[in-house]
């Protein structure tokens, strides 16, 4: 098995079903079979397919379907299936097996061959390529039965197609990473924080996701107990991969103070790989026996591909390893994020974005400085951490909410800008963008919704990615982009409360 924090997508796969049926006898059969995996080979061979199709042979009957859902079902490489009709194959064939199916479901909608044989084409051809209606029977039991799914319609040819089913596949393979995540908290929210609390037992149901709770002491010890070999061979990666600062460098003022930070990191990563853990969450306000308010040591944890959340914010945590996963092989980052403050130019406003310490340097190409600084609370040690600006370019900023009858996603759209001026008395790493559609529409509709001022600010994926991701959990999903405005997304918020209070209730 890999590592339980690792973001490679190379040990899952996405099954990839057809169906048909007997009646136009075994060489139509043989044909749709070299036909479909024709086409998983060439969706297999683009660039924006990250997860290998496994080409299943044809499904003409029931039972088949019914065993071939089971058996993704307990396939824990299988993180979805993708299905296609290539000729008309009967909907009541697929009840039990749809019925069954635990893993995400794309729907296909494509067919052999891009043009029409105008010349050539017979009755034969026809019962062959019938895809135009056996999808819209495959379509209709889907509905019938209320499975979630996403439709993908074009030919294999077409680049669209592939870019869509790759940004499911990212999305599946973010769900397939929260089902099985153990998330480990080091002390509870911060104090008298509303957003931040959530039910525990609800997420495990929803998402799968498991969050306990540990003695920030248990930490402490794992801290104190790092062997001082292993410290001088993390101190001495850190002046290699980073600018770090005279004063933590061997024989400076400071150089405790990192290595205190080494010590952090590798007391963290050996309890979370102990504990099967792919997220944590830390607060300032439970330290115990920790000499430093975690900085660095969380950075590069995120870095490595753990979810994390600041304050006890475990659901931050989760959609901090959701996106990490989602984000794979892609180039840019994911981090967990705080709209801090605003410059407010009529015409030119932009949010700035920071937290304490914990922004994740997966943001930058550039390199890092490692820097010590005071922190006014926490009551310990000056903390060590990186300090950077975030690379200018497109990305989007999720939150997760609880909101009592179910849980709600926000995203909103940005673009991530450089800064207007540098920013020499900000001792933290940060990021500055400007939403869409605009600040003010931005803003208002992330208040109204009631969206958590902790997020994961991805610049690997975009909307679509956790559009799948939220039709694959089932869980609200409010997007915030080019074409909003507030009063439609006012109504959207009203149709979602009665939806989900009715469905709630069935």
């Amino acid at each position: 098995m890999p590592p339980a924090n690792t973001t490679s997508l190379d040990h899952y796969e996405v099954w990839f079903l057809t169906g048909s049926q007997h009646l136009y006898g075994e060489d139509v059969l043989k044909q749709v079979a070299a036909q479909s995996r024709d086409i998983a080979d060439a969706l297999n061979a683009s660039h924006d397919v990250p997860v290998k199709l496994v080409w299943k042979p044809v499904l003409t009957d029931a039972d088949a379907i019914r065993r071939t859902a089971l058996e993704a079902n307990s396939n824990d490489a299988v993180i979805g299936v993708t299905a296609w009709m290539h000729t008309f194959s009967p909907a009541k064939m697929w009840i039990q097996g749809l019925d069954l199916l635990r893993k995400p479901l794309l729907h296909l909608h494509t067919q052999a061959n891009r043009d029409l044989p105008w010349a050539d084409i017979d009755f034969d051809f026809m019962n062959l390529n019938q895809a135009a209606h056996g999808d819209r029977e495959f379509g209709y039991i889907q509905s019938r039965l209320g499975v979630p799914r996403k439709t993908v319609v074009g030919h294999a040819s077409n680049p669209e197609v592939a870019r869509q089913l790759g940004a499911w596949q990212r999305a599946a393979a973010g769900w397939a990473a929260v089902r099985t995540l153990k998330l480990t908290r080091f002390g509870d929210n911060m104090r008298n924080v509303a957003v931040t609390e959530g039910d525990k037992t609800e997420a495990e149901l929803r998402f799968g996701v498991s969050v306990n709770t540990w003695s920030v002491n248990e930490l402490a010890e794992a801290v104190h107990g790092a062997a001082e070999s292993d410290v001088d061979a993390l101190v001495a990666e850190y002046e290699r991969l980073y600018e770090v600062a005279p004063e933590l460098k061997a024989g400076g003022a400071r150089h405790e103070s990192l290595r205190y930070s080494a010590r952090i990191e590798l007391g963290l990563r050996s309890f979370l790989e102990a504990n099967g853990s792919a997220a944590f969450t830390t607060s300032f306000e439970d330290l115990g026996a920790l000499r430093q308010l975690p900085g660095m040591a969380v950075q590069r944890l995120m870095a490595d591909g753990y979810g994390f959340g600041a304050e006890g914010d475990w659901k931050t945590a989760i959609l901090v390893r959701a996106a990490k996963v989602m984000g794979g092989d892609l180039p840019g980052g994911a981090s967990l994020m705080e709209d801090y403050t605003y410059h407010l130019a009529p015409g030119a406003e932009k949010i700035l974005g920071a937290h304490m310490l914990e922004v994740c340097p997966s943001l930058t190409a550039k390199k890092p400085r490692v820097e010590i600084h005071p922190l006014g609370i926490g009551g310990k040690e000056d903390p060590v951490r990186m300090v950077f600006d975030t690379d200018a370019g497109p990305g989007v900023v999720v939150a997760l909410s609880d909101m009592r009858d179910r849980f709600r996603l926000v995203a909103n759209a940005v673009d991530v800008v450089d800064l207007d001026e540098p920013l020499p008395n900000l001792p933290v790493a940060r990021a500055l963008w400007e939403p869409k559609p605009d600040f003010a529409t931005s803003a208002a509709a992330w208040l109204t919704a009631g969206a958590a001022h902790h997020t994961v600010l991805s610049t690997q994926v975009g909307l679509e990615v956790f559009e799948d991701f939220a039709e694959i959990a089932q869980t609200e999903l409010l997007t915030i982009g080019e074409g909003t405005t507030l009063k439609q997304f006012k109504k959207e918020l009203a149709w979602n409360a009665a939806y989900y209070k009715l469905a709630g209730g069935l």
